[in-house]
This record gives C-alpha cells, sequence and structure tokens, in this order.
C-alpha cells in the first residue's frame, strides 16, 4: 500500500495549492481527481472558461457597437459561437495542463479516480475502468468543491434547462435566454449572450441582485445591465418550469401576487451552488457534515476527525477559488507547525460583467446593522480621463472608513479594471490604513487606480480634486 504524509481529494483551486504548498514544505504529498483534467470547477467549467466566453462577447460588443466611436469602420461583425467555444477550449486545456506540470515539479503523486474513505488514514481510488487501489494518509485534505444547485421543482434536462456547466458549450445563440438567479453566475454568463445577440431575462426571488454586495453596487450594476438592454424580475419567485420541444416556459409569482410566464428557448439555472461530497464515504472516516450538507469544521479547518482537514466550498464560507487557495495554505502550514492566517473578512468577491463589480470588507448596510459610526467616500469613473478616454465611464468607487479613526472598513467599485483595482483596497485593509493614507499615495495619471485616490479624498474630509 502506497503512503503519504499528505493526501488531498480535489484538484480544484483549494486542492492543487495545497498539495504543491505541502509538497513545497517536505510533505510526501499526493492528489486524488475523479476527471481526466486537474483544475476542478474553477479551470474546467467555472471562473477560466466563463472569463474566456466573456472576453469573446465583449470584443464582439465593441466590435458591433463601438468601434465606429473610435474611427474605425470595419464589416458588420458576425458570430462564430463554434470558434469562440473552441478558443475557449483552447484557454482551459493550456490552464489544466499547467497544473499537470505543477504536480510534476512539485513531486506530487497523482491518482486518476474517485477518492474515498475506508476509515481516517486509509482512503480508496476506484479508476474508471472499475478497478481500484487503496492507499495510506497520516493527513487528508477534503477538497471537493460544489455542484450548481437547483430547485426542486425542476428537472434539468442539460439541453434547454441548463445550469452554467452546459451555457459554456452551447450549439446556438439563445434567441431568449430566461436567467433564474441574479447572483454572479447568472449575470456573467447572460452577459456574454446578451452581447451575442440574445434577449436575456433575469428571474431573482431577492428584491435586488447581487445580494451579498454593497447595495449601491447592486443597484449601479444594474442600472448598466438595463441600459445594455438586460431585463429583470425583481421579487419574483418561480414555482415551475416546463419544456415543450425547443421553448420552455417559466411560471412565478411577481412582488404582486400575481402568476406571470416567460415564454424562452433556453432557461438558465443559476441559483447558487452546494458543497459536493457525494460518494467520499465521510461516515467510514466518522467525518460529519453541518445542517447545510457542509463538512463541519473548527478554526484551523480541521474536521472533527484529528487528522483530517477540509477546505474551500466543501466548508462554511463564501464559494470562491481564492478562498479555497488561501485555504489550502493554510492547512498545508498549519501541518507544518507554522501559525498562518487568514482575515475572512478581506476575501474580495468580484462580478465579470462589464463593467466589472467588486468589493471587500464591510457592506453600508453591515455596518449599519453593526451600530459602526462610519463616513462614506464616493467618486464616480465618469470623472476620470482615463474613463473618458477608454469610453468606461460607468460606475463609481466608493470607501467606507470609521467615522473616529478614518480606518477603512469597506471597498466598493464598479468599473473598468474593478477586479483588478479591489487589490489595492484589500492591501490597505490588511495593512488596516485610513482613507488618508490611500489619498495620500500618488497614483499614476492618467489610470483608473485614480478613482480610489479621489474616493480615499472624498472619505478623509470631503476634498476629492476632480468632482
Amino acid at each position: 500500500m502506497s503512503q503519504f504524509d499528505v493526501t488531498v481529494i480535489g484538484s480544484g483551486p483549494g486542492g492543487y495549492v495545497a498539495a504543491i504548498r505541502a509538497a513545497q514544505l517536505g510533505f510526501k504529498t499526493a492528489i486524488i481527481e475523479k476527471y481526466p483534467t486537474l483544475g476542478g470547477t474553477c479551470l474546467n467549467v467555472g471562473c477560466i472558461p466563463s472569463k474566456a466566453l466573456l472576453d469573446s462577447s465583449e470584443h464582439f460588443e465593441k466590435a458591433k457597437h463601438e468601434f465606429a466611436d473610435y474611427g474605425i469602420i470595419i464589416n458588420e461583425p458576425k458570430v462564430d459561437l463554434a470558434k469562440m467555444i473552441e478558443r475557449k477550449n483552447g484557454v482551459v486545456e493550456q490552464t489544466t495542463k499547467g497544473i499537470n506540470f505543477l504536480m510534476d515539479k512539485n513531486k506530487i503523486t497523482v491518482f486518476e479516480g474517485v477518492g474515498s474513505f475506508e476509515s481516517a488514514t486509509q482512503i480508496k481510488v476506484t479508476k474508471n475502468d472499475g478497478s481500484s487501489e487503496t492507499i495510506d494518509s497520516k493527513y487528508t485534505i477534503i477538497a471537493t468543491g460544489s455542484k450548481p444547485s437547483s430547485l426542486p421543482f425542476i428537472t434539468l434536462d442539460k439541453e434547454r434547462v441548463i445550469t452554467s456547466t452546459e451555457a459554456l458549450n452551447l450549439k446556438e445563440i439563445p434567441k431568449h435566454l430566461v436567467v433564474i438567479g441574479g447572483g454572479v453566475i447568472g449575470l456573467e454568463l447572460g452577459s456574454v449572450y446578451l452581447r451575442l445577440g440574445s434577449q436575456v431575462t433575469v428571474v431573482e426571488f431577492m428584491d435586488k441582485i447581487i445580494p451579498g454586495m454593497d447595495g449601491s453596487l447592486s443597484k449601479e450594476l444594474q442600472k448598466v445591465l438595463r441600459k445594455q438592454g438586460m431585463k429583470f424580475e425583481l421579487s419574483t419567485a418561480v414555482s415551475a418550469v416546463e419544456r415543450n420541444g425547443d421553448s420552455v416556459k417559466v411560471t412565478a409569482k411577481n412582488k404582486k401576487g400575481e402568476e406571470v410566464t416567460y415564454e424562452s428557448d433556453y432557461v438558465l439555472v443559476s441559483v447558487g451552488r452546494r458543497p459536493y461530497t457525494d460518494g467520499l464515504g465521510l461516515e467510514k472516516a466518522g467525518v460529519e457534515l453541518d445542517e447545510r450538507g457542509r463538512v463541519k469544521t473548527n478554526d484551523h479547518l480541521q474536521t472533527n476527525v484529528s487528522n483530517i482537514y477540509a477546505i474551500g466550498d466543501v466548508v462554511a464560507g463564501a464559494m470562491l477559488a481564492h478562498k479555497a487557495e488561501e485555504e489550502g495554505t493554510f492547512v498545508a502550514e498549519t501541518l507544518a507547525g507554522q501559525k498562518p492566517h487568514i482575515n475572512y473578512n478581506l476575501i474580495p468577491g468580484v462580478v465579470y460583467t462589464w463593467p466589472e463589480v467588486a468589493g471587500v470588507g464591510k457592506t453600508e448596510e453591515q455596518l449599519k446593522a453593526e451600530g459602526v459610526d462610519y463616513k462614506v467616500g464616493n467618486f464616480p469613473m465618469r470623472a476620470l480621463g482615463r474613463s473618458r478616454a477608454s469610453g468606461d465611464t460607468d460606475g463609481f468607487v466608493k470607501i467606507l472608513a470609521d467615522a473616529k479613526t478614518d480606518e477603512v472598513l469597506g471597498f466598493h467599485m464598479i468599473g473598468a479594471r474593478a477586479a483588478d483595482l479591489v487589490a489595492e483596497g484589500v492591501t490597505a485593509m490588511e495593512f488596516r490604513a485610513s482613507a488618508e493614507d490611500i489619498s495620500r499615495m500618488s497614483h499614476a495619471h492618467p489610470t483608473y487606480a485614480e478613482a480610489v485616490k479621489e474616493a480615499a479624498l472624498d472619505a478623509t474630509d470631503k476634498r476629492s480634486i476632480h468632482m
């Protein structure tokens, strides 16, 4: 029987990072993945492929509607969806092969098959051909991620009633795409097909989209997406989804209590994700789950079985690839006797629509609920020379700071390159910077980042220069 110091079940961002860090720290490490390619949901059917399609659709949108404004005259552009999908697949293949390289580089043993516990220290790997082998591991890290959720009355046929996985490989552009759920995934994939020519209707149970983010971001994003042509039906509860041939009817109740229906050729069910623990054999190891089906862990991400840990989407907290990566590093370093830390308040969230949306720290709603005395600094992207030059004038930067100490408590942004610029807010808050600290840093001109400095100036004492 092969023996390892650390075995990781699942090769997504959390799993492969945990394995690499464990190997770097001198542990004999193995990783188990049931699919033929490494990288998990994120690299294969999530973060990476969706961003590839978002970029392709954004180029088409600009060519069709904006090039003329820049003095670029071209013939009417056309969409080659198959080519877009092919490019997306190429990006995925290149990225997943990179993980294979990293496994080899760090001398990590890779097992292809389903990993399931036989005991707290023994893991059976069942391969696709039905054969199996059992390995012994001193420590195990569960990193099996999540799967798309649905609603109990919806039948996902994966042809017309689809999840995000199928939305990445459609053979045609929908005439009308109904998106059930106004969260990150639904809005991103809805944006892809909106740009390519689909009519897109978002049906959301709550009274706002991206409900976990700052309310001002939700309002601004809805306004911008509506301007782009996306339709929204908020405070609307879906009660039935029925397919008839190539048509799908969605039945719901709106906020007035009236029954409404939406006819479409495709329905994307995007109502969140659920932790994936199927087939792990947790009962044989004695690992406990919580009431929501997540693996229960303590502050060290240790389960009730002392040598078994869990990270990423399969445990409590935000289902974000970068959160899983931090946890993977955390566990590996904990096993090595180090004292790592994760500040969960400073894990940023991003929506890759255009403009992008990003936030970190406390939202204004949270500060109000907690009774914190705070102040707000705002700066609109339209006031920046760089934004006017690129034509990306939608959005703003919003900084929340403690009213007495001026410490930055929240950083929220909608605008061009918000996904990258949120790192400035994370850095500042990790070092417990004040709004004045940010305002006194030199920001290159002309850049989108200048909006951060201006918002900090506005938060400090309402002395924004360009507003």
